[in-house]
């Protein structure tokens, strides 16, 4: 018979890795479990509930707000101001953090940042969301945590992960010692240890992008694309093209099978879409701890300088080898895109 491993008690065995956390990470990724859970009901239910459709207002990106959108983000900064490991709050859904400011939480060491609902206008088609956190101490040492504690690189992450709402509900993370991948089980309401230790393979045969904006897609980009679609069969080419309009379920894919998700600058979004500390951070940490690799066609996206919270940036993540070749059509093609890249030029087959 196997031995059923929780979340929990994964945590606590991997507390050893943490010496100078005390216990606090433990507690915090806990919390945000408990999070998952609740909103992962709500969505369950979210045809038999008045919990579909828009909620009639937008979010600092000028998106319009889904009513599960902002149920979800009140459901995690519920968790997190009651937890008291939390003392800011980075969410889509809010212009500016929130500072959690209550007795639980006067000593917290922790910033959060949240893609509180991913890919949430697949709610009302049944297709996959997901949830977004990334984990970072606080730089101050005393009086109230400020912006500049929350502004981080994300080579300063702690913790990262994402939760898959999908045909089973999943939880992943990573803490800087791999990756590991927890499944729902409703059965008894536990996340339980199912993907211990996951690698992202080096190639695939899978790219994902939304070809619907390829004429706005810089010429490496295009240029890449039709690479994929040519037949060779030393590379396996032609790949298969897989977009669902959701990163947290695209990407999941692709850690599982290998591939590589794009999403570029384009002509009337030069700096990317996808905003870089609560989408593409937590992200790139998670595929780099896989053996995975996430640039923004240039640069590595973990090194990159976050100035502000709600920043954007282009990315290209997956399997090594698959993003390497994306960032050398990059580089031949567009290289005014960015002031600094790669070295390295390609021969197109």
């Amino acid at each position: 018979m196997s031995i059923v491993k929780t979340l929990g008690q994964f945590i606590i065995e991997r507390q050893k890795d943490f010496p100078f956390a005390k216990g606090e990470l433990s507690r915090l990724l806990r919390d945000l479990g408990i999070a998952a859970k609740i909103v992962n009901r709500a969505i369950n239910k979210a045809g038999l509930i008045d919990i579909l459709g828009e909620a009639g207002s937008t979010n600092v990106q000028g998106e319009h707000q889904k009513k599960l959108d902002l149920y979800a983000n009140e459901q995690f900064i519920a968790a997190l101001q009651c937890g008291g490991e939390c003392c800011i709050v980075i969410s889509e859904e809010n212009d500016e953090y929130i500072y959690i400011d209550s007795e639980v939480s006067k000593d917290a060491k922790y910033i959060v940042a949240l893609d509180p609902l991913d890919g949430s206008s697949n709610i009302d088609v049944n297709v996959g969301v997901g949830t977004i956190f990334s984990i970072y101490r606080r730089k101050s040492l005393t009086g109230h945590a400020t912006l500049n504690d929350a502004l981080q690189k994300g080579t300063e992450q702690v913790a990262s992960g994402y939760i898959i709402y999908g045909s089973s509900t999943m939880l992943v993370y990573t803490t800087g010692k791999g990756v590991n991948g927890f499944t729902l089980d409703p059965s008894i309401g536990e996340f339980c240890l199912s993907h211990p230790d996951l690698k992202i393979p080096n190639s695939g045969n899978i790219y994902s992008i939304n070809e619907g904006n390829y004429n706005y897609f810089p010429d490496g980009v295009k240029k890449y694309i039709k690479y994929c679609q040519v037949e060779d069969k030393l590379t396996n080419r032609p790949y298969t093209s897989r977009y669902t309009g959701s990163m947290v379920a695209d990407l999941h894919r692709t850690l599982i099978k290998g591939g590589v998700f794009i999403y570029p600058p384009t002509s009337g979004a030069n700096k990317g879409k996808l905003r870089l500390v609560y989408e593409c951070n937590p992200m790139a940490f998670i595929v780099e701890q896989a053996g995975g690799r996430a640039s923004n066609g240039y640069n590595r996206i973990l090194d990159i300088e976050v100035e502000e919270l709600h920043q954007r940036s282009a990315i290209f993540i997956g399997s090594t080898d698959m993003v390497k070749k994306a960032e050398e059509f990059m580089l031949s093609f567009s290289p005014q895109t960015f002031k600094k890249s790669f070295e390295g030029k390609i021969s197109i087959q």
